[in-house]
C-alpha cells in the first residue's frame, strides 16, 4: 500500500473591520492558489451556517476552528478571513497558529473608518447595512499581537495585497 505523505499547510489569516476588503482579497488568493485551497469565511460560518450573532463565545468560534484545522495536511493553503475581533476570537486564532506549528501568516487591514465605508459602498452588500451599523461594529487597531502580524494599509490596492501575500507564501517552504 502506498504511503500517504501529509501536505505541508500554510495558514493565512486575514482580519479587519467590515468593508476593509478581506473577503475580496481572500477570494482572489483562493483563485490564485488554485485547487484544494480551503477558504474559511467567518461570515459564512456565523451568518449562513449557524445564524448566530457575533458575540463573545458564540457557536461559530469553535466551528471556525474545526473547519480551519480540517485543512491541515490536506490542503497546501488554508485562508481564514473575517472581522475576527481579538476579544472574542483571539484565543482561538492563537491556538490555530500553534496548531499549524507556526506556519501561519497574520494580516490586519489597518484602515481608517472612512476608507472602510467607501469600500463598503462599492460592493454587493452595500444595501444590507449602512455606515451607522459599521460604526457600531468598528474596532480601531484591533491587533492580534502575534509575532510577524502584518498591517495592510489604505495605500495598498487589492492587487498589491494579493501580490504581497503570494510572494510571502511562495517564499516559504511550500511544496508547490
Amino acid at each position: 500500500m502506498k504511503e500517504v505523505i501529509p501536505i505541508e499547510t500554510k495558514l493565512i489569516i486575514l482580519r479587519g473591520n467590515s468593508g476593509s476588503g478581506k473577503t475580496t482579497v481572500a477570494k482572489s488568493l483562493q483563485n490564485r492558489f488554485g485547487d484544494a485551497t480551503l477558504l474559511v469565511s467567518q461570515d459564512t460560518v456565523r451568518r449562513d451556517m449557524l445564524k448566530v450573532r457575533d458575540r463573545k463565545g458564540n457557536l461559530s468560534i469553535d466551528l471556525i476552528r474545526q473547519i480551519t484545522e480540517y485543512g491541515k495536511g490536506k490542503c497546501e493553503i488554508v485562508i481564514l478571513e473575517g472581522i475576527l475581533i481579538e476579544e472574542g476570537y483571539g484565543d482561538m486564532l492563537r491556538k490555530l497558529i500553534h496548531f499549524f506549528e507556526g506556519n501561519a501568516d497574520v494580516y490586519y487591514f489597518d484602515l481608517p473608518f472612512e476608507t472602510t465605508v467607501e469600500r463598503h459602498h462599492s460592493r454587493d452588500l452595500s444595501n444590507a447595512f449602512g455606515e451607522e451599523a459599521m460604526r457600531a461594529w468598528w474596532r480601531q487597531q484591533d491587533y492580534l499581537g502575534t509575532e510577524g502580524e502584518m498591517m495592510l494599509t489604505k495605500e495598498m490596492t487589492e492587487e498589491d495585497i494579493v501580490e504581497l501575500i503570494c510572494s510571502r507564501t511562495e517564499a516559504g517552504e511550500m511544496s508547490r
